[in-house]
């Protein structure tokens, strides 16, 4: 069966925004586990309830032209108003890109680092004037701050303090890529496809049917207490909520819908860990290889296994 068929539009939409935990090094292993009804067409509908940096959502978008309705969302305010004001108005966040590449590349050093912190803090300064409920031309301005803070922050992560602020410091970058306008038009271009919601994962229950492939990449559990990233939200995303997750996953089981889900493999650090190989008994589970890109400790990055668990067997 070819899994890489040929793809719809010829500049070809990544994601945007480098995200921690980002699926682009796992597209082609995703891709061999897609069900088998993607494939033939009886699949019509896509969800993916934590976009995040939305590399699968890009991939099926591109290059499967029997889904006709797309919903994408997040608990992350901040991504939403970042995919909506894309859609919406991507010439006003590609001009506000420009203009903060301008000046930042003109600066020093020292000078570039005081820029980074200046935009920071008026990002997070401007955290409670917004209204995400409806479309608002200052959204633009944000957006393209968050991008760029993106671009230039260490590591390229995204990570909220309690009170949701963005606390990633200055990452010293030599020549960063701030404004990519080829792929902020292709993105906008695919968005047109899709519903934007911003809200808990159960809220896409009303759109999901028996012709919808659903995609879960939910904030992961950490491997060790140390190791924990979970701050994509000031919400945290603990072993409850894992297990509301799995919950919801049966429900939607039985409506027929195609799930899979990604996350992090408790084996890795404990053989004797059965958290999800109990909590989704009834589903397939795939350990697939992956990196550890997260961790300060240089030598305990390296090869891993992660978790992709679908409701369907393997083609």
């Amino acid at each position: 069966m070819n899994n890489h068929p040929t793809p719809l539009q010829d500049t070809l939409a990544k994601p945007f925004l480098k995200w921690a935990g980002g699926k682009g090094q796992l597209l082609k292993q995703i891709v061999e586990l897609l069900p088998a009804e993607i494939h033939t067409g009886e699949i019509t509908k896509y969800v993916e309830p934590f976009i995040g940096g939305g590399a699968l959502y890009f991939y099926i978008a591109q290059n499967f032209p029997t889904i006709e309705t797309f919903l994408i969302s997040d608990f992350n305010q901040e991504l939403f108003l970042a995919y909506k004001t894309i859609q919406q108005d991507v010439e006003g966040v590609i001009d506000c890109l420009k203009a903060l590449d301008g000046e930042y590349q003109m600066l020093d050093k020292p000078a570039r680092k005081r820029f980074f912190y200046g935009r920071r803090s008026q990002f997070n300064q401007s955290l409670d004037t917004l209204n995400p409920q409806q479309f608002q031309t200052n959204w633009v301005r944000r957006v393209a701050t968050l991008i760029f803070l993106n671009r230039t922050c260490f590591n390229g992560l995204f990570r909220v303090n309690a009170k949701g602020e963005f606390n990633v410091p200055f990452g010293d970058y030599q020549n960063p890529k701030i404004c990519d306008a080829d792929n902020l038009r292709a993105v906008a271009k695919l968005l047109q496809k899709a519903e934007i919601r911003c809200g808990d994962f159960t809220h896409t229950a009303d759109f999901i049917d028996d012709q919808t492939f659903v995609y879960f990449d939910p904030p992961y559990r950490p491997l060790t207490k140390t190791a924990s990233f979970t701050a994509y939200s000031k919400l945290p995303f603990n072993d409850d909520e894992q297990v509301r997750l799995a919950t919801y996953c049966a429900s939607l089981t039985t409506k027929g819908a195609a799930l899979m889900l990604s996350n992090s493999d408790p084996k890795n650090e404990d053989q004797n860990d059965h958290f999800f190989d109990e909590l989704y008994n009834q589903f397939t589970i795939h350990r697939i290889s992956a990196s550890r890109a997260i961790n300060s400790d240089s030598s305990k990055r390296g090869k891993i296994t992660e978790l992709l668990i679908t409701n369907y067997s393997s083609q």
